[in-house]
């Protein structure tokens, strides 16, 4: 039997400076370093080298003009327009979900559900398996709309405002309502209804953007009174 290949140096690097960048270990804005990466992951310079430049075009990590690399930091304007974007793409997948979806992955969406009612009705709310298990819903949805297209674009909007962090900061009647649209898409699912599948998706995405917006401007807040 074949032994099984063994990930490439700037693979491990590329997965472990992402996972430091999005873990939130890094503030946005924050100066990164090859030498630091490498520590990070346990390579060498040159892999690092590349991972970065997938990093990059991800939008995770930017380069200055002076060729220095940052932690991606974005205005408002910067997450409006992903949110928009995100909003139109989920929005479809939702659509053709609905179409396309089997009976299978239904019943597995109400089992995320379930858990993401146990995870707000958790004191506290347990935001970090709340954020966890909505991210497997959307995946589900996104493998049930059949797009490879959707499924190469959308994972970048997705995670892009991840670096800002928030989400501890999201309230329970947030959490609760974003749960009953969740719920509300199994129906639209259920009805094999594209119609209503996009409608709630859009809303749902459009809501999300609100709530982004909100939790960041306290976080700005508390920041700003611990000073």
């Amino acid at each position: 039997m074949e032994k099984a290949a063994s990930p490439r140096a700037s693979d491990i690097a590329y997965d472990k400076i992402r996972q430091f960048v999005l873990s939130g270990r890094a503030e946005p804005g924050e100066q990164l370093t090859e030498e630091q990466l490498a520590r990070i992951s346990g390579v060498s310079r040159t892999p690092v080298r590349e991972a970065v430049r997938r990093l990059e075009n991800e939008l995770l990590i930017v380069r200055s003009d002076s060729k220095r690399l940052f932690v991606a930091d974005w205005s408002a304007d910067d997450i409006d327009e992903m949110f928009v974007l995100r909003g139109m793409l989920e929005g479809h997948a939702a659509s053709r979900a609905a179409r396309n979806i089997s009976s299978r992955q239904i019943e597995e969406l109400g089992r995320i559900s379930d858990s993401l009612d146990a995870a707000v009705h958790s004191n506290p709310p347990d935001v970090v398996e709340f954020l966890a298990q909505n991210r497997r819903f959307h995946d589900i949805v996104l493998d049930a709309a059949r797009s490879p297209r959707l499924s190469a674009m959308l994972p970048m909007l997705v995670e892009q405002p991840v670096v800002r962090r928030t989400a501890a900061q999201y309230r329970t009647d947030e959490l609760v309502q974003s749960a009953r649209e969740h719920r509300e898409l199994i129906s639209a699912f259920a009805a094999r209804d594209s119609h209503w599948a996009r409608a709630v998706m859009t809303s749902h995405i459009r809501r999300a953007f609100h709530v982004f917006s909100s939790t960041a401007k306290r976080r700005t807040d508390q920041l700003r009174a611990n000073d």
